[in-house]
């Protein structure tokens, strides 16, 4: 990141204070052309006789689409006896259709210890991206592993608003990290159904007040060696469990229910990852568990693979991810009694890449996924992205 004099100016006008000694302004701007093959048959109902309901129907599409482009500042500043203030605020920055400065992108600010680690508090990056992350290899938004084919923890372990996050000292090698995420107290008129709360939040992010103390806490533990990283990481929910409520024979009126949700408000999840990257190779392997996602209703088991190799300016990737879910039926019921089912079925993910490296701060590349289903909740995809991306 390379600082100017008016850099600095406006980082300072930013946060309002120029009183960081060290502070850098940076941003990057990312933006493709993507060709998009979405199936017709997904997200149905299947009725007592086995016959799909079709409810979303698919499409085929060019678009100029941003792939998460952003500006931010970031600091830290020295206070003496290995104490120093750190903090970070980052905007989402669409280059195609407006809407600026509205993402929950990094804003966080507190405390580093040079020998018992940090505190800080805000909208942060979770424990448990920070271990799956390591396969976040690819560069367009319908192609990174974050979308769900490859992630199951694109929804509830990327960002946390309302978080307060410790982060160890590096021990040779060795790491932990803990979130607490406190969004207050319920209110009386906090949703009661999981339709209402599924709504709270039209951003997926962590939906209303789940409980009147923490709402969700995520670990990490983390190794890394050389070119070797291995992590481990835990989510969970501490929120309603319906059971009650799918119990009632009155329940979800004439539009009906599922018995399970998805995520589940009272679930959990964990993951493995494993990477290694020396010279030109780089591999990657997840291993993920749980129902707070989502992907289907009840528990889904998730592995994700990738490769890249580099040569000169050049890097190929490759990516392979496979899903598969515990419950392959759901009933659907209407005051409390069953009129057809959802199918749920494995999902087989392909992602091929190229990215050429015009120097290190500007790129280009093209990435292709095919995402392959039969399912009643998701329908085949295939995408095309063109794009470039560059650094300041």
């Amino acid at each position: 990141m390379k600082k100017s004099a008016i850099a600095l100016a406006i980082a300072a006008a930013l946060v309002g204070t120029s009183a960081f000694a060290d502070t850098t302004l940076y941003g990057s701007a990312r933006v493709s052309v993507d060709y998009t093959d979405l199936d017709t048959t997904y997200s149905g109902l299947r009725a007592a006789n086995g016959s799909l309901i079709p409810v979303v129907k698919g499409f085929t599409a060019w678009d100029v689409v941003n792939d998460s482009s952003r500006l931010g500042v970031r600091g830290e500043e020295d206070l003496g006896g290995g104490l120093s203030a750190i903090y970070q605020y980052e905007f989402g920055v669409d280059v195609t259709e407006g809407g600026n400065f509205n993402s929950n992108r990094p804003k966080w600010v507190g405390l580093k210890g040079s020998s018992w680690g940090s505190v800080t508090l805000g909208t942060q990056w979770t424990p448990y991206y920070n271990v799956l992350g390591v396969s976040d290899v690819f560069n367009n938004s319908a192609t990174t592993f974050l979308q769900r084919t490859g992630y199951l923890g694109s929804i509830y372990g990327t960002r946390m608003d309302n978080s307060l996050l410790y982060s160890s000292p590096n021990w040779s090698g060795f790491g932990f990290q803990a979130m607490l995420v406190m969004n207050g107290d319920i209110g009386a008129n906090e949703p009661q159904t999981p339709s209402q709360l599924a709504k709270c939040n039209p951003d997926n992010r962590l939906p209303c007040n789940l409980s009147s103390s923490v709402d969700m806490y995520q670990l990490n533990a983390t190794y890394k060696n050389g070119p070797w990283f291995a992590g481990v990481a835990y989510m969970a929910v501490d929120g309603p469990g319906f059971g009650n409520y799918f119990n009632n024979p009155n329940f979800g009126g004439t539009t009906g229910a599922v018995k399970y949700t998805a995520p589940n408000w009272d679930g959990d999840q964990w993951g493995l990852a494993f990477g290694y990257n020396s010279g030109p190779f780089a591999v990657t392997i997840n291993f993920e568990d749980g129902d707070l996602n989502t992907l289907n209703y009840g528990t889904t088991q998730n592995l994700y693979l990738t490769g890249a190799y580099t040569f000169g300016n050049n890097i190929i990737r490759g990516a392979y991810g496979y899903s598969t879910p515990d419950k392959g039926q759901v009933p659907v019921y209407v005051e409390g009694v069953q009129v057809g089912r959802i199918d749920q079925d494995d999902i087989n993910t392909f992602v091929l890449g190229y990215q050429y490296n015009f120097s290190k701060r500007t790129r280009a590349w093209v990435e292709y996924t095919n995402s392959d289903v039969d399912s009643d909740l998701w329908g085949t995809q295939q995408v095309l992205s063109i794009g470039t991306r560059v650094d300041f």
